[in-house]
């Protein structure tokens, strides 16, 4: 137990620092006001009208980040499957179905926020589309895995 308490730890720490710094970089939205139109979903979905760098929503300098500078943005993505990857193999251990399918869960909502990003026009966006369709593909395997061993790990218990 002791060592996936550290991997979360981990985890949670580059989640919270790749997070500070992409809310950090995501804050040029407010000097480019050219950007206000394209990259503040948050804020038209809330109708919050837009005029000046003060009436942007906190969320949109994440989308901001995203779109233009996506390394740490990345980085919080990564972490999150690291962190989701840690979690499932603990619960694992405890309950083999749940484990199957959370996994199973978490495969089908980065396949529909792969979906998102499928076709973007920026560099941001087609490196989420890619970090997501990877990691579904890898909670698929992962459920595959997994059902796979409770299985073989059953017909070794019956005598």
């Amino acid at each position: 137990m002791f060592k996936y308490v550290i991997q979360l730890i981990l985890g949670f720490l580059t989640l919270l620092m790749s997070t500070a710094i992409s809310w950090y970089e995501g804050s040029g939205i407010i000097d480019n006001p050219l950007e206000w139109k394209y990259s503040t979903p948050v804020s038209q979905i809330f109708d919050i009208e837009i005029n000046n760098g003060q009436d942007i929503s906190q969320l949109d300098y994440f989308v901001y980040a995203a779109k233009f500078q996506p390394f740490f943005p990345a980085i919080m993505i990564v972490s999150v499957l690291y962190i989701c990857t840690v979690l499932i193999f603990f619960i694992f251990q405890l309950n083999h179905q749940l484990a199957i399918i959370l996994s199973g869960i978490i495969s089908c909502l980065f396949i529909v926020i792969s979906g998102t990003f499928f076709n973007s026009s920026t560099v941001g966006g087609n490196v989420f589309f890619w970090i997501t369709a990877v990691g579904a593909f890898i909670f698929v395997s992962m459920a595959i895995s997994l059902w796979y061993r409770k299985k073989y790990m059953l017909k070794l218990l019956k005598p």
